[in-house]
């Protein structure tokens, strides 16, 4: 973006707009919400926001640790907390994904690197139980209500591949349960399924065809904490009712889909997904549909959409050139044909290093083409991408402009709206992409003021219009550089206009799509303008026009 940065109009424009004191500004609830088009923001539950400190130290888990490798204190509450001002709705969030809350291992564990704890939250101990480091059932009860009246969609994840690292206050479950190795090679389909991701990361046998019961740690566990009787009673009201075996797969479903029941969670992103037996899948978004329907046969009033339950996977290195292959070498798998609507884009990241039209033209020809109906979520960073698009934080207006106009779902990992740094002196590894949300940055840098301002425009534009990531992309001038987008579908007809890399001041266009009289807002400026001979004349201070129709 020229001239954007650092300018003082800007950095006024954000500060009347922040999230402390801002009226919430919630999409105009007439329009549809589709998740084609959502704007999901990713967060580290422990890395973005402390609402109490009272939760920070359980478990004795006060060893020191690497850096960045033990538990910084964010928590359910923080979300919340952040909810509650607005800065999700001053972003144009309109769903959230953050990481597991549930009970992690107590212990800790050196990798290499120093002690670390499960604060990233998929080293769990007990699927039925949330870890008090991120909160109570109560806290997680609030956070979704308190999203979905804000007109926020909340994604959990979900893990079922496999358990916490075994230590001495953590027990390995039993054989019939877990395999402790080998190590996953990747060199075919069994080799990357049959196997350990990490040594010491105990391998749900999700595959597995023998009834298995409770582990016998869990059952201790329960016992302990008074509620065995119940949870044994709901595991047998869960079987009798699906009539599947007790084997490993249907015991973390079963876990799972009770915070559907109890909560009404609106989508799982599920973690490692090419490590299990693609059939697991299947059976997992059958019962997360049943939950789904449930939920809402239960609250009526509370229904927010008659959209199914979103259901994203994490396969680790699949692209949407691949279309709906995954190839392990010696096997090919369609995981939308298993349970998936959505899966994670790995290529995006590298498509970006294309212009505007061909990463705009190209997701667009195979969204509303092969892959009409389903979906991919593109990313610029994640929490375990050590070669993000950005990593120097050098182009984040770049990165807004091709992250929330491109076609598809856009997933804003926590930070890259304020140029949180993803380069931090003294961590290891992925460590270094997980640093706490730079709060403070975001209350006093102009620049990371600047970025939000810009990341805040093109967020709430794209929540606003469902055209922007589930429409057909139509180029109208290359130079300068103009297209649309369209998406019509029974409840809804929308169309809008964008210009990017325009010459800053007045701004001469052809729009011969639209009638002569056709009034437009640029929703970056706030300016007003209408189509005469075919035209439009518009004078502002960006190079970039996000035109909609008045």
């Amino acid at each position: 973006m020229k001239k954007l940065g650092y300018s003082l109009f800007v950095v006024l424009l954000f500060l009347l707009s922040a999230c402390s004191t801002s009226e919430k500004q919630i999409a105009d609830a007439d329009k549809p919400f589709v998740w084609e088009g959502a704007n999901l923001y990713f967060l580290l539950t422990d890395r973005f926001c402390n609402g109490t400190t009272d939760n920070d130290v359980n478990f004795e888990r006060e060893l020191p640790t690497g850096k960045l490798r033990g538990f910084e204190g964010g928590d359910i509450k923080g979300i919340t907390q952040k909810i509650k001002e607005g800065y999700f709705n001053d972003l144009g969030i309109n769903a959230i994904w953050f990481t597991p809350v549930t009970e992690q291992i107590h212990g800790s564990v050196d990798e290499g690197t120093g002690n670390t704890y499960g604060f990233h939250g998929y080293w769990a101990k007990d699927w039925t139980a949330l870890d008090p480091n991120f909160g109570t059932m109560e806290d997680l009860a609030e956070l979704v209500e308190t999203a979905h009246a804000n007109g926020i969609r909340i994604v959990m994840d979900a893990v079922i591949n496999h358990t916490g690292p075994a230590t001495e206050t953590d027990p390995a479950w039993e054989k019939e349960w877990v395999r402790t190795g080998p190590t996953c090679t990747y060199q075919n389909f069994e080799t990357t399924t049959e196997c350990t991701l990490t040594n010491n990361l105990p391998d749900i046998k999700t595959e597995s065809t023998q009834e298995v019961t409770v582990p016998a740690s869990l059952e201790e566990k329960w016992k302990n904490e008074g509620r065995y009787e119940q949870e044994m009673k709901e595991l047998d009201e869960f079987f009798a009712r699906t009539g599947y075996p007790r084997t490993p797969r249907y015991y973390m479903i079963k876990w799972l889909c009770d915070y559907i029941i109890q909560f009404g969670i609106d989508g799982y992103r599920s973690d490692t997904v090419k490590h299990t037996d693609e059939t697991v899948w299947g059976d997992f978004r059958k019962e997360c549909e049943y939950a789904f329907q449930l939920w809402k046969k239960n609250n009526p009033e509370k229904v927010m959409d008659n959209n199914e339950f979103y259901s994203v996977a994490e396969v680790y290195g699949y692209g949407i050139s691949n279309k709906f292959i995954y190839d392990f070498g010696d096997k090919q798998v369609n995981y939308y044909a298993n349970g998936f609507t959505d899966l994670i884009n790995f290529e995006f990241k590298h498509n970006a290093l294309s212009g505007y039209e061909e990463l705009f033209s190209k997701y667009s020809e195979i969204l509303n083409g092969d892959l009409k109906g389903y979906g991919v979520l593109n990313y610029l960073t994640s929490h375990d991408d050590g070669s993000p698009f950005d990593q120097k934080r050098e182009k984040s207006f770049e990165s807004a402009n091709k992250l929330l106009l491109c076609p598809g779902t856009s997933q804003v990992y926590y930070g890259d709206e304020t140029a949180r740094p993803l380069v931090i002196e003294g961590t290891v590894g992925d460590a270094t992409l997980r640093s706490f949300m730079n709060w403070k940055e975001v209350e006093t840098d102009e620049h990371a003021q600047a970025v939000l301002a810009h990341w805040q425009k093109l967020g709430k534009f794209r929540r606003d219009h469902p055209a922007v990531g589930a429409g057909v992309h139509k180029m109208i001038s290359e130079s300068p550089y103009l297209f649309s987008r369209t998406y019509n579908n029974a409840e809804l007809q929308d169309q809008v206009f964008v210009g990017l890399d325009l010459p800053i001041g007045e701004k001469e266009l052809s729009i011969a799509d639209l009638e002569d009289g056709t009034k437009l807002r640029d929703a970056y400026s706030g300016k007003k303008t209408k189509v005469e001979n075919g035209k439009i004349s518009i004078d502002t201070k960006y190079d970039i026009l996000l035109l909609e129709l008045l």
